[in-house]
């Protein structure tokens, strides 16, 4: 019992750390909440000068670690989540200039953003874009038109012009992106964001999530998405099942405010299984 309340009173100090951390990103950028980068300096095993960051992430390891548990519990039985997982999922293959990865979008857990994924990527929309911000030990996030100029100010707040697309889980039925492209919140898988996975970016409002996102590092189970009343809205819609190391080496590149100093660009993303 006092282990108990000893991680319940370190949860609240690490909940209470994280609100103090929330910090200077732009509002109207479309990226991670606006926590997140607050919340990375404590991920990084770097960083140490922040008031409250040791116990901030020791909360995030007492309530990561039973998540894990249920997200590994999950993953083991993801081929028999649905009627869609006696088929295999797509598989996408990225081209960018420092390299070639590939990606399973989770069609079977998370038909509507995977959907919305592969429309974007199967009419061309990512090609010719660059990673527009990568922070080392946490992710690299992609997916503005805007950063089509990799030098562009207003890379990181774009996205897919409003329209409807087809999702692919056989139901036949369509689905819209609105209110600048954005697409309703699918929440209903509780898959973490760990080393690898796909994951939807934001700008901490609901449904304010459109054409980018993230690929993770690290274990950022911070960032999970629970339930509406989750502090962080990041949904994982797939994991890099070839060439992660590329994606370590792209998290690495030397940068300026986060933006890489040696473009990254996607050069083309083709689509297989859907």
């Amino acid at each position: 019992m006092r282990s108990f309340l000893a991680a319940v009173a370190l949860q609240a100090s690490g909940a209470f750390a994280f609100t103090a951390l929330r910090g200077n990103l732009q509002t109207s950028q479309l990226t991670l909440t606006t926590a997140d980068v607050g919340r990375k300096a404590d991920a990084g095993a770097e960083s140490s000068s922040l008031p409250g960051s040791v116990f901030a992430w020791a909360a995030c390891g007492v309530l990561g670690a039973a998540a894990a548990h249920r997200f590994n519990r999950r993953e083991r039985s993801r081929a028999s989540a649905s009627p869609v997982a006696c088929r295999a999922n797509p598989v996408a293959t990225c081209e960018t200039s420092m390299g070639t990865f590939k990606v399973e979008l989770y069609m079977d857990e998370m038909p509507l953003t995977a959907s919305n994924w592969i429309d974007l990527a199967k009419t061309g929309f990512y090609d010719g874009i660059h990673f527009h911000r990568v922070i080392p030990g946490f992710m690299c996030q992609f997916g503005c038109p805007n950063a089509k100029d990799p030098r562009s100010p207003r890379a990181g707040t774009g996205g897919p012009e409003d329209g409807s697309f087809e999702v692919l889980d056989g139901s036949g039925r369509q689905a819209r992106r609105s209110n600048g492209g954005n697409i309703e919140d699918e929440f209903t898988a509780k898959l973490g964001n760990e080393p690898g996975t796909l994951s939807m970016a934001n700008t901490g409002r609901p449904n304010s999530g459109g054409s980018q996102f993230f690929i993770n590092v690290n274990n950022n189970s911070f960032l999970n998405w629970f339930d509406r009343s989750s502090p962080s809205a990041h949904p994982v819609f797939g994991k890099v099942v070839e060439g992660y190391d590329l994606i370590e080496k792209i998290s690495q590149v030397q940068t300026t405010n986060d933006c890489p100093d040696e473009p990254v660009q996607m050069i083309k993303i083709t689509v297989e299984g859907a």
